[in-house]
């Protein structure tokens, strides 16, 4: 088969729906893109520690297998031949599945995620999987089986988490596309701080069928969304049709209204609300726009973290300890004191903060009640609107800033995480698309909501304010 030869950095800033076009047409070849893909890990991974564990040999058969079906004339997926990363969470066939902690090494999956299956049906090529926090329970990346993920837009800076190994894979170019999961803004925080964007799911839209750990309460199940982190709203749209359990809706997005979240007492960079207020502006003439605060924002911080608080996370922390005692505190104090503790501290310390925070049989009855009233009442609001929000309050912090921030005692959660919260409590799709830096070079990115069914006029807009606005820049290391 003849094909162009492509430089290396081409390759790595190419989109998949574009490597996807390329290959089909005999542009690259699958073996040409999976080796500058490989090379780049190779040369960024011991810096930025984005991805734990490669498939690189059995990548490159399968690399070549589709280069033999497209050279004998055989068509293939949407993605046929693209090599994407995949977050540690979701089981991949033949590869461990650990949640970062140290006594599930060698715990070895053999049978693919749901997800993973289709994605591998449209002939997607894993090339590994990405770090993540320990059993994804933090907005930090860290763990004690894989350490820590560096911010390759400045290292000493985070990635976000819990699928911030898979956005850092995507912003440095290692891979053409990837998948996430949020249940807590672990695919909105990671797009935002790393400069890429990321749909997250709404309630039951995706299968969540071998992604670990799983889910047990239907109050946390609704807020957990799974979705891509890509480098172009097209990207996105492509993925979450593939991995959807139904076709969204087609929208005209003319109808729609847009509302850009007004200035509120919650803490906002001054560079964060400049980009709203742009986005605020450059609406006009091209959709009817609005600023007001939607119903149940306030409300949805404390809502997201009784939620997650439910039984005092037994199951998580079960999972953690597996047959050792359960005793996070101890843990945590060990870890502090003599870093010797088989679990992370960010993990022991946030268990033991939803046993604080764990609601009682009337507040969990409550809970239920607002629950109703929300759904019912945002289906409405949301029919034909869309909002714009901030995903936090600043672009990618210290490494331990947003730890702190937000599994302080103080209960500064409230302060720090309505942005994210809205969409997980109420079950919402949001994506999540760059618009521009901080004055340190930091990415910023906004993400819209909408209700489901709505995920079409998301995209649509998305790609709109992609148009506008800086959208995604291959991450360069310094």
């Amino acid at each position: 088969m003849k094909s162009i030869r492509q430089p290396v950095q081409t390759i790595l800033d190419m989109d998949a729906t574009e490597l996807a076009g390329k290959i089909a047409n005999k542009e690259i070849t699958s073996r040409q893109a999976t080796e500058a893909f490989i090379e780049q890990i190779n040369k960024v991974n011991p810096i930025v520690n984005c991805m734990v564990e490669n498939r690189f040999g059995k990548a490159m058969l399968e690399a070549d297998e589709v280069d033999r079906r497209i050279a004998a004339g055989h068509s293939g997926g949407k993605l046929f031949g693209v090599p994407i990363g995949m977050k540690e969470a979701f089981d991949v066939e033949g590869m461990q599945t650990t949640g970062g902690l140290l006594r599930r090494q060698g715990a070895i999956s053999y049978k693919d995620a749901e997800v993973v299956r289709k994605l591998k049906a449209e002939g997607a090529i894993i090339l590994g999987k990405t770090n993540t926090p320990e059993l994804c329970f933090c907005q930090e990346t860290d763990n004690k089986l894989y350490g820590r993920t560096n911010n390759p837009h400045d290292l000493t800076r985070t990635v976000g988490g819990s699928s911030g190994g898979e956005a850092a894979l995507i912003a440095v170019g290692g891979a053409a596309a990837g998948l996430g999961s949020d249940i807590g803004g672990s695919i909105r925080f990671p797009s935002h701080f790393n400069g890429v964007v990321g749909f997250k799911s709404g309630k039951g839209r995706v299968s969540s069928a071998g992604s670990y750990p799983a889910i047990h309460h239907d109050l946390q199940e609704r807020m957990l969304g799974i979705g891509p982190i890509t480098k172009t709203v097209r990207d996105a749209r492509m993925m979450y049709y593939i991995v959807a359990e139904e076709p969204a809706r087609e929208k005209e997005l003319e109808t729609f209204t847009v509302n850009v979240l007004p200035e509120t007492d919650y803490p906002l960079s001054l560079a964060t609300a400049h980009l709203l207020d742009s986005v605020y502006a450059a609406g006009f003439g091209h959709f009817p726009m609005e600023r007001e605060v939607p119903a149940f924002f306030h409300e949805s911080s404390l809502l997201w973290q009784e939620i997650m608080s439910i039984d005092g996370a037994e199951k998580v922390a079960q999972e953690a300890f597996g047959e050792a005692a359960v005793r996070p505190m101890r843990a945590y104090v060990t870890e502090r004191l003599t870093g010797n503790s088989p679990i992370h501290r960010y993990l022991s310390w946030g268990l033991t903060g939803t046993s604080l925070f764990k609601p009682s049989e009337k507040r969990l009855k409550k809970i239920r009640r607002l629950i109703r009233e929300g759904d019912h009442l945002l289906d409405y609001y949301l029919d034909e609107r869309i909002l714009v929000f901030p995903v936090y309050h600043t672009a990618a912090p210290k490494h331990g800033v947003v730890f702190n921030e937000i599994f302080s005692l103080n209960k500064t959660f409230r302060k720090y995480m309505p942005y994210v919260a809205f969409a997980n409590v109420w079950g919402l799709p949001s994506l999540t698309v760059p618009v521009g830096q901080d004055k340190d070079g930091m990415p910023i990115g906004i993400q819209l909501i909408s209700r489901n069914g709505n995920e079409e006029a998301l995209f649509t807009l998305g790609e709109w304010v992609e148009k506008h606005y800086s959208g995604y820049t291959r991450a360069e290391l310094k």
